[in-house]
């Protein structure tokens, strides 16, 4: 390893002088002998090689910066700010800045820590090693700046439901530029940004146009920032939408919803809109409420139901914003029917006749007579379900009589048929005898047989007919 040797001399010379200098040119004699001492002996560098990285820091935040040196042989390490004024020459810190502070020294490394970083403190930083030739690297710090402010504003503080709006999101005085995200509630929303940039630093502002509707009251619209400097910084605004009455009737009574002659309805109207109805109206449609209808807030009563009172009841409520209604029809139902009780006459016949019979029949029947029916209401449902149990009995009767005529028909109609079979099979079946051929049965031949034949020529002549 080469290296350049000063004379002894000389530096006994500086030393001196540094020591009987002003205060004020001390550092600086001190600082030259130190690079005097290190000039007499240079090493050549080979095999040596200065390693650093680059450095990311958030404004107030630490900054660490470190010059290694690989394979190293005692070389003397130094740090240059960006003005290339010496930060630290080995262990020894020339610049009269507190912030930097020296974490690590040794024949391999030198490490600094910069406290409280500012944007001023952005740029290169030098590492040097003295070696023949002398070798310089450098690092770059690189200083994050978040928004300094996040502001979100609505144009309407108050909106109409079905109305479109503009709302805006600042951020201010960020390095690098933010990147705004629109919410509404947990959907994500696109909008439209701009960029301004001054002194190195960058506003944004991002635009979003939305229509509201009812459903949108009370939900957040949140502005979301993505920035390396800050995590989950955002800001929201709820908002406020006015929408026309939603109406709805409930049936209070009849509870099983069946209307019928006589009885009593109550519709009850729900109306919820933003602001709140304050009142809401009923009215018949195409004819006027019947005169025994109460109507008491949001209730509508009517009794005595008749049929007169069909008809489709409306419900209507309003606010700033618009009118809204809701129908209701009604139809009323006959009464449900009942089976009139027996007359009088009638029962006292009744009971004469059941007196008759049971004097008529053996001594047991008499004492049915202390069953007799203590009232009109037992007497008249003895006689309802007598009636109904001969109106039974009676059936069956018609019923059987029916069968039995049809099964009547149907067995005459089957011996009518087998008597004429009969005399059909009768008149086409045995043997037939004829007098044609009497007295032939001796004849030599067939001539003969003819000839002597009874009933042969002459009689013939017998059997001539004449007409008239």
């Amino acid at each position: 390893m080469a290296s350049a040797v000063l004379p002894s001399g000389s530096l006994c010379a500086a030393a001196a002088a540094a020591a009987a200098a002003p205060p004020g040119l001390r550092l600086r004699l001190r600082l030259l002998l130190l690079l005097l001492s290190a000039a007499a002996l240079i090493p050549t560098g080979d095999g040596q090689n200065l390693i650093t990285e680059d450095v990311t820091v958030v404004e107030g935040e630490v900054a660490t910066i470190s010059c290694r040196v690989k394979n190293s042989d005692d070389s003397v390490i130094q740090l240059l700010n960006p003005n290339r004024q010496t930060i630290y020459f080995r262990d020894f810190r020339p610049l009269k800045d507190s912030r930097f502070q020296l974490v690590n020294f040794s024949n391999s490394e030198l490490r600094v820590s910069l406290t409280n970083v500012s944007i001023s403190d952005e740029g290169r930083y030098f590492c040097q090693l003295y070696t023949d030739p002398p070798q310089e690297i450098y690092t770059t710090i690189t200083v994050l700046v978040p928004p300094r402010n996040l502001m979100i504003d609505i144009q309407k503080d108050t909106a109409v439901e079905g109305e479109e709006i503009e709302v805006n999101c600042t951020a201010m005085a960020s390095k690098p530029a933010t990147t705004i995200r629109w919410f509404k509630g947990n959907k994500e929303l696109t909008g439209k940004s701009e960029v301004e940039e001054w002194s190195d630093m960058y506003t944004v502002t991002s635009q979003l146009m939305l229509t509201v509707g009812k459903e949108d009251d009370g939900v957040p619209v949140i502005c979301l920032v993505d920035h390396p400097a800050v995590k989950d910084m955002q800001t929201q605004r709820y908002l406020e939408v006015q929408y026309k009455p939603q109406v709805h009737i409930q049936l209070t009574y009849p509870p099983q919803g069946l209307t019928r002659e006589g009885d009593t309805l109550e519709l009850t109207c729900e109306a919820i809109g933003k602001p709140q109805p304050v009142m809401v109206n009923w009215v018949r449609l195409d004819d006027d409420l019947p005169q025994h209808a109460v109507v008491s807030g949001s209730n509508l009563l009517i009794n005595n139901l008749n049929k007169t009172d069909n008809g489709t009841y409306r419900c209507e409520a309003s606010n700033v914003v618009g009118t809204a209604h809701s129908d209701y029809t009604l139809y009323v139902y006959d009464p449900p029917t009942t089976i009139p009780p027996p007359t009088t006459t009638t029962t006292t016949t009744t009971i004469l006749t059941i007196i008759t019979d049971t004097a008529a029949t053996t001594e047991p029947a008499v004492h049915g007579l202390t069953q007799l029916p203590n009232s009109a209401e037992e007497l008249d449902s003895e006689d309802l379900s007598d009636s109904r149990a001969g109106e039974d009995n009676s059936i069956r009767a018609v019923d059987h009589a029916v069968i039995g005529g049809v099964v009547a028909v149907v067995v005459f109609a089957m011996l009518c048929l087998l008597i004429i079979l009969g005399r059909y099979f009768a008149r086409h079946k045995g043997t037939y005898f004829t007098h044609e051929a009497k007295g032939a049965d001796d004849a030599a031949d067939a001539d003969t047989a003819i000839i002597n034949a009874e009933g042969g020529q002459n009689n013939s002549e017998e059997k001539k007919e004449y007409f008239i």
